[in-house]
């Protein structure tokens, strides 16, 4: 299999998986496709990334979890408003939650004790 390096410049924009392939079954070792190789000029990578939650909405204020909740939006504190996980895996503003923990110190999902596992973004 003898390797165009025109093809391969078109093809490097190709995925990781793509690439590799290449790797293994076109470049091998230089005896075995007369010296020729290709060089990687540009390639563009593609990611996506999610919650690792099983809802992605405070159930306290009902905003997004990747957005300020409504109190934090108001006093334009959009980046101190964190999300702050239990220990039952449900996920809230933290400034919900510390306002929410203050009247009941249940979950408001599953009424379980609450206990913080993670606060982060």
């Amino acid at each position: 299999m003898d390797v165009d390096p025109q093809q391969n410049q078109q093809r490097s924009t190709g995925s990781s998986a793509q690439i590799s392939h290449m790797n293994q079954h076109q470049i091998g070792s230089s005896g075995d496709h007369g010296g020729k190789t290709f060089t990687l000029k540009k390639w563009n990578a593609v990611a996506m990334w999610s919650w690792d939650v099983e809802c992605d909405t405070c159930a306290i204020c009902r905003v997004q979890l990747m957005d300020a909740c409504l109190r934090c939006q108001s006093e334009n504190k959009q980046d101190d408003c964190v999300v702050v996980w239990g220990d039952c895996n449900h996920s809230f503003h933290n400034c919900c939650m510390s306002l929410w923990v203050k009247q009941n110190n249940r979950c408001p999902l599953c009424q379980q004790d609450w206990a913080v596992q993670r606060i982060g973004h």
